[in-house]
């Protein structure tokens, strides 16, 4: 079993890390749902770029999220890739951890546990992450993982 994966660990531990717990200040208060509030919507598709760019800012600095629109991805598109990063994540762990090994200096494809940080963080966030560049031009694709099939 490879312990560089938190996905690993719910057979090992009979509790959460203490690491992973939050601190006090750093967790949500009470939840409310306020009716008169929505979700930001933001539409890309418009041609008002400083309007668009202040309304992500304040979107992201009120709410922390939105929601975009005519943003040019097709749906089918995004249920792709969707169904493929949950193939991926459902292979076992030493799967996973191999399909990103293939980058011999460790930096162009890798998957790790919360953070990159993560022997020096003091705070964990429960999370495996895979990353890697994706430049158009399609350099270093050779270090993407092979499995699925579709992920390339």
């Amino acid at each position: 079993m490879d312990q560089r994966l938190v996905s690993t660990w719910s057979n090992v531990n009979s509790s959460v890390p203490l690491s992973f717990v939050q601190p006090p200040e750093c967790r949500p208060g009470k939840v409310t749902n306020p009716s008169t509030k929505t979700i930001p919507l933001i539409d890309l598709g418009g041609h008002d770029h400083a309007h668009t760019i202040s309304q992500v800012l304040k979107a992201s600095q009120e709410y922390g999220f939105f929601q975009v629109i005519n943003h040019g991805v097709s749906k089918d598109l995004v249920d792709e890739a969707l169904n493929i990063f949950k193939e991926f994540h459902g292979m076992p762990a030493k799967e996973k951890v191999n399909e990103c090994s293939k980058d011999p200096n460790g930096i162009n494809c890798k998957i790790y546990a919360s953070s990159e940080n993560y022997k020096i963080d003091a705070i964990q966030y429960w999370k495996d992450t895979l990353t890697h560049p994706c430049p158009p031009s399609g350099e270093f694709m050779e270090f993407w993982p092979q499995k699925p099939p579709k992920y390339r």
